[in-house]
């Protein structure tokens, strides 16, 4: 192998400096703005599901039905079944 060193001029070398500075200085701006967007994008959703809240609603029936009968309520939830203390 060679050993004989090369010197590099020291213009090369603030030029490379200059491109690695301005290349860090970009990326941070980048990471700041990314945060930043993060941060905004949570505050987003949090808000949006403040929004909504949860209402229980509970209606007692009473039915009378030979065998097994169903209650159903005008806007109710259509997929669940009664609940039946004599259901046979």
């Amino acid at each position: 192998m060679n050993d004989e060193k090369k010197d590099i001029p020291y213009i090369a070398y603030e030029d490379a400096l200059m491109v690695a500075d301005k290349s860090n200085r970009r990326l941070w701006c980048l990471c700041i703005l990314l945060i930043v967007l993060l941060i905004g994008s949570n505050a987003g959703w949090i808000y949006y599901e403040s929004q909504f809240t949860d209402v229980v609603t509970e209606i007692e029936a009473e039915q009378e039905a030979d065998g097994y009968g169903r209650n159903y309520i005008v806007g109710g939830d259509y997929g669940n079944k009664t609940k039946s203390e004599n259901d046979d």
